[in-house]
């Protein structure tokens, strides 16, 4: 009889230990059945939209919209094989741009197509275009680019102001960081009016530079820099950075230097600018002779200067060095290199009359110049 008792009792712990087995293994809405809703309430979910804030769903539409605009450059350079002198392309640079108009005319940054022999551009859609040059301003960090994409609908970004900017305005970076497609970054203004080095020769200062904390890594430049309407206010170009990354300082070109700018590069490949008529010589020849202005070697026959009696610098039959007259002011504001010059003129106009400081034997003169094109 005890024999029994223990044989069933073993029998019964096994049956239980097996249906606590079947029980752990039945899905967790069959438990949830046994033991009642109570034990085991089921979370409502959420729509994703309604948890987003005004700010997030803003930034999210101004994405959705700005996007499509922001186009990925690539750039070629060709090369020889050394066995069989065919030439080939090879890949040379990448950079970011934006479409400018319905033409298919593209805006990006000097550098990022600086010394390429061909271009490509990959739309939003993945769609990738042979561009052709249309025209680039050094001095300005700008280049244009154009191309056929037939079919495609392209949407220019609107074009908003860098006047009225201020310090802690937010501000939106699109481009391609190391090739990573459509990234965005924000940001707010850290300071305006900034100057910066352009890549022409004379080093020219591209002013009222935009500085922002908006993450600008390589592949950003030439990108757009927009405002919290969507509204192009400045192109992605510089970053101060000794690593090379994003340390939180980057630049952007202003709009209102942008909107001037690519219309005449569109126009005739490159900035008309207004003149004087001269050649100027090197500043840093200048420099060791211990001038402080604009010096140059030859004015333009019939041009402002010479119709303004300018003097330029001259070499006897002896071969001795006679020093012509040096520019120092333009309408009162100081010329001290061939950058001075470049910048003080930049703001005039072709046919605008300007006043012209120079210094001929150690006497000041003023005289009156109607600008001409250059």
């Amino acid at each position: 009889m005890k024999f029994a008792r223990a044989l069933l009792l073993t029998l019964l712990v096994a049956l239980a230990f097996y249906a606590g087995l079947l029980w752990r293994a039945a899905p967790a809405s069959e438990r949830a059945r046994e033991v009642g809703p109570a034990a085991a309430p089921q979370p409502t979910p959420i729509p994703r939209t309604t948890a987003l804030d005004a700010d997030e769903r803003a930034t999210i539409e101004l994405f959705r919209l700005a996007s499509p605009s922001v186009v990925y450059i690539t750039t070629v350079e060709m090369r020889r094989d050394f066995f069989t002198m065919n030439d080939y392309a090879v890949p040379r640079g990448a950079g970011s741009g934006f479409v400018w108009d319905e033409q298919g005319h593209v805006v990006t940054n000097f550098h990022v197509i600086q010394g390429a022999q061909g271009a490509q551009v990959t739309l939003g859609d993945q769609s990738t275009w042979n561009a052709e040059l249309i025209g680039t301003a050094p001095e300005k960090d700008l280049a244009v680019l154009r191309i056929e994409a037939r079919g495609k609908a392209l949407g220019p970004l609107p074009v908003g102001t860098s006047a009225d900017l201020l310090v802690g305005q937010k501000v939106f970076a699109i481009g391609n960081p190391f090739g990573l497609d459509h990234t965005l970054t924000t940001g707010v203004i850290s300071a305006v009016g900034r100057e910066i080095d352009s890549l022409d020769r004379d080093r020219t200062r591209i002013e009222d530079v935009i500085q922002t904390d908006a993450a600008i890594n390589p592949g950003n430049s030439g990108g757009p820099l927009l405002d919290s309407a969507g509204r192009l206010i400045g192109v992605n170009t510089q970053i101060y950075s000794p690593s090379g990354a994003s340390a939180g300082i980057g630049f952007a070109i202003p709009v209102d230097t942008v909107s001037w700018a690519v219309p005449q590069l569109i126009a005739s490949g490159r900035i008309v600018r207004p003149a004087l008529g001269i050649y100027p010589l090197a500043d840093a020849v200048a420099q060791r002779a211990g001038i402080e202005g604009v010096m140059f070697v030859r004015v333009e026959e019939g041009g402002p200067a010479d119709l303004a009696g300018l003097r330029p610098l001259r070499r006897d039959n002896r071969g001795r060095v006679s020093p012509g007259d040096v520019i120092v002011a333009i309408d009162g504001q100081p010329i001290r290199s061939r950058a001075d010059l470049t910048l003080a003129l930049e703001r005039r106009e072709v046919g605008e009359e300007v006043t012209v400081t120079y210094v001929r034997d150690e006497e000041e003169h003023e005289v009156r110049m109607k600008l001409q094109a250059q």
